[in-house]
C-alpha cells in the first residue's frame, strides 16, 4: 500500500521557518482597510483652520508641535504596508503639489470604509475598483468644470496674496493675512522673466527673539554668523571673490621635512612664509575684491593681513549656501588660494553685519531684479512656532509654484468636494447606460461608484467636526444648498472684532465670499492620488512577510560609557 504524501504548502515550503502568510479577504483586505482607517483617525483631528496640533516625539527624541499631516507621518515609524502606501501617497501630494496632504489621506480612507462595507454585502473586490476608477474619471471631468476664477497677473500681489492666505489658514490661522502679504511680495521678488519658478529660491532663516510679526523679507542672502575679521561693512557694489577651499597658506599633497639649523635660518623661513601670504592678500585686493568668501577655515597670519588690505572675510560652512552666492553674485569658485582674475570675480549690491535680536548676520543684499533669490526671515519666541512657519511657508511657496503652471482656482471650505458628489450622484442618476451591460446585466460598480460619491463628504464632516458643531445637520444644510445650485457654499470661519476682542464663528457661508479658494490642480492630484492608493490597497489579496533578519539589536541612543554625561 503506498504512503500518502501531503501536498507542500504553498510558500511554506520554500521560505524560511518564521515567515508569515496572509491571504482572503478577511485577513487580507479588511486587515488593511482596518490599519489605513486607524491611521487616518490619527490625522482627521488636524484638518482645516480649527483642526488641533500633535506633540510628536520621534526615534532621537526631538518634538515636533505640528499640524501638518506628512510632518507627522514622516516621524512616525509606521511599519504596516498598507499604511505605508498611504504614507508614500502622502509624499508625493506634498512634492506634487505641496498641500492637502491630509486630504489624501481622509480621501483614501474613506474610500476604503466604503469599500468594506461593499464587500461586507458580497460586492467582489473587482467590481469595488472598477466602480473607484469610473468615478474618479468622472470627478476630474466635473472638477474642471466648477473652476470660479482665476489668477490673470502672477506679479499682482492682491491676487496672489488671496489664494496663498487661503493655504497658509490651516496651518497658521490668525496669521495667514501677514505672512500671505510677505509671502506674495516674496514670489513675486524671486519669478523670473521666464515665468519658470523655482521654490529653492525662497530661503528661510529662523531666528530666536521678538514676534511673528516682526519677521521680513530680503532680497538675497541671510547668513546666521559673523564676519571673521575686523570689516564689518563693504563698500556699495563691491566686488566678491569665493574660494572653496581654507583662506590660508596652501599645504603640501605629501610630507615633508625642513631642516634648519640656525636661528637666523628660522626667522628667514618664518618671514618668508609671512611675505607670500601677504602677497597674496595684497594680490587679491589689487584685483578690486572687497569682499572674501571661503568654504574653509580662515588662518590667523590670512586674517591679520586681510584686516590691513580692508578685505571683509565671510566664513560659510555649507556648500548649497555658496552655490547660492555664487548664483546671485556671478562669481566662479576657486579650488586654490589664489588671486581671481576679473572673470572669477562676482558683484553684489551691498554687503553688511546686522543684528536681529542678540543675532549677528551677515546680509548680502541685491538691488532691483539683478537676483531671484530671496530670504524670509522669521521671528518667533519659540522654535517648534518658527518650524511650524516654515512649513506652512513651505506650503505656500509650493501653491504658487502651482499657480505658475495652472492658475485656475475652486471655491474652498469643503464646497468643491460637495459640489462633486451632487454633480456625481445626479450624473449616476440620469445615465442609463450606468445601470446595465450591453447584454442587459446590471453593473455592480455602481454601487462602488456611489460609495465614491458619499466618501467625498468625509473631508466636510471632518471640518464641522473639528470646529465643534453637529455634523449630521450642518452637512444636511450644505447638501441642501448645492442641490439648490449654491455651489460656493462651503463651512467657513469667520472672525469678527468688538472692543479688541476677535470673535472666531465657524458656519455655513459663501466660501469665495470669505476668501477661501483652493487650486485646481492641488485638488485633482489629490483626488488621484487617494483613489489610487485605495485602488492598490484593495487590490492586495496575499502577504507574504519573510522571517526578520537575526543578530544583535542595535545599541540605544546614549551615553557610548557608563562614566559619560
Amino acid at each position: 500500500m503506498a504512503m500518502h504524501i501531503p501536498a507542500a504548502p504553498g510558500y511554506a515550503s520554500m521560505m524560511k521557518e518564521g515567515a508569515r502568510f496572509f491571504r482572503g479577504i478577511d485577513e487580507t483586505v479588511l486587515r488593511n482597510v482596518q490599519a489605513c482607517c486607524g491611521l487616518a483617525q490619527c490625522t482627521k483631528s488636524m484638518y482645516g483652520p480649527m483642526g488641533m496640533r500633535k506633540l510628536v516625539i520621534n526615534h532621537i527624541e526631538k518634538k515636533f508641535v505640528t499640524k501638518d499631516a506628512a510632518t507627522v507621518l514622516k516621524n512616525l515609524e509606521i511599519e504596516h504596508p498598507a499604511a505605508k502606501l498611504m504614507l508614500l501617497a502622502c509624499e508625493q501630494q506634498e512634492n506634487e503639489a505641496g498641500e492637502s496632504t491630509n486630504l489624501v489621506i481622509i480621501l483614501c480612507a474613506a474610500l476604503l470604509q466604503e469599500a468594506e462595507k461593499l464587500i461586507n454585502t458580497g460586492l467582489s473586490v473587482k467590481d469595488i475598483t472598477e466602480g473607484f476608477e469610473e468615478a474618479l474619471d468622472m470627478a476630474l471631468q466635473i472638477l474642471s468644470d466648477l473652476t470660479v476664477d482665476k489668477v490673470n497677473d502672477l506679479r499682482d500681489e492682491k491676487q496672489v496674496s488671496r489664494v496663498l492666505r487661503a493655504v497658509l489658514m490651516s496651518k497658521l490661522f490668525e496669521y495667514e493675512q501677514f505672512f500671505g502679504e510677505l509671502l506674495s511680495k516674496a514670489c513675486i521678488m524671486s519669478l523670473p522673466d521666464s515665468g519658470h519658478f523655482n521654490v529653492d529660491n525662497i530661503r528661510v532663516v529662523k531666528i530666536l527673539g521678538g514676534g511673528l510679526h516682526q519677521s521680513e523679507i530680503v532680497r538675497g542672502l541671510v547668513f546666521l554668523r559673523d564676519v571673521e575679521g575686523e570689516v564689518k561693512t563693504a563698500p556699495l557694489d563691491s566686488k566678491v571673490v569665493i574660494y572653496s577651499c581654507p583662506f590660508d597658506v596652501l599645504q603640501t599633497e605629501t610630507k615633508g621635512t625642513v631642516l634648519i639649523n640656525s636661528a637666523d635660518e628660522l626667522r628667514n623661513f618664518s618671514r618668508g612664509e609671512e611675505t607670500n601670504i601677504e602677497a597674496r592678500i595684497n594680490e587679491i585686493a589689487a584685483s578690486g575684491a572687497k569682499v572674501v568668501v571661503t568654504a574653509g577655515k580662515v588662518g590667523d597670519l590670512a586674517l591679520h593681513f586681510a584686516n590691513r588690505a580692508g578685505l571683509m572675510v565671510v566664513r560659510l560652512s555649507s556648500k548649497f549656501d555658496l552655490r547660492r552666492l555664487c548664483h546671485i553674485t556671478g562669481a566662479t569658485p576657486l579650488p586654490k588660494f589664489t588671486p581671481p582674475t576679473r572673470d572669477e570675480l562676482g558683484s553684489i549690491h551691498s554687503v553688511c553685519t546686522r543684528e536681529f535680536g542678540r543675532q549677528t548676520c551677515v546680509v548680502f543684499a541685491q538691488d532691483g531684479r539683478d537676483s531671484n533669490i530671496v530670504t524670509l526671515v522669521v521671528r518667533g519666541s519659540m522654535p517648534q512656532l518658527m518650524d511650524e512657519v516654515e512649513r506652512g511657508v513651505d506650503d505656500a511657496v509650493n501653491a504658487y509654484k502651482c499657480l505658475t503652471r495652472d492658475p485656475r482656482l475652486l471655491a474652498g471650505a469643503g464646497a468643491v468636494e460637495l459640489q462633486l458628489a451632487t454633480k456625481l450622484t445626479a450624473k449616476l442618476q440620469e445615465d442609463v447606460f450606468a445601470r446595465t451591460t450591453a447584454a442587459g446585466r446590471p453593473r455592480l460598480c455602481v454601487h462602488a461608484m456611489r460609495a465614491f460619491s458619499s466618501a467625498l463628504q468625509q473631508p466636510v464632516t471632518c471640518l464641522v467636526e473639528n470646529a465643534g458643531e453637529r455634523t449630521t445637520s450642518t452637512l444636511a444644510q450644505l447638501m441642501a444648498e448645492h442641490r439648490r445650485g449654491q455651489a460656493n457654499t462651503g463651512f467657513v470661519v469667520t472672525r469678527s472684532k468688538t472692543d479688541s476682542v476677535v470673535d472666531v464663528k465657524p458656519g455655513i457661508g459663501n466660501a469665495l465670499e470669505a476668501g477661501v479658494v483652493d487650486l485646481l490642480e492641488t485638488k485633482y492630484w489629490a483626488l488621484k492620488y487617494a483613489c489610487d492608493t485605495a485602488v492598490t490597497i484593495l487590490r492586495v489579496n496575499q502577504i507574504v512577510m519573510a522571517r526578520p533578519a537575526g543578530g544583535p539589536k542595535p545599541r540605544e541612543m546614549g551615553p557610548q560609557d557608563a562614566d559619560d554625561d
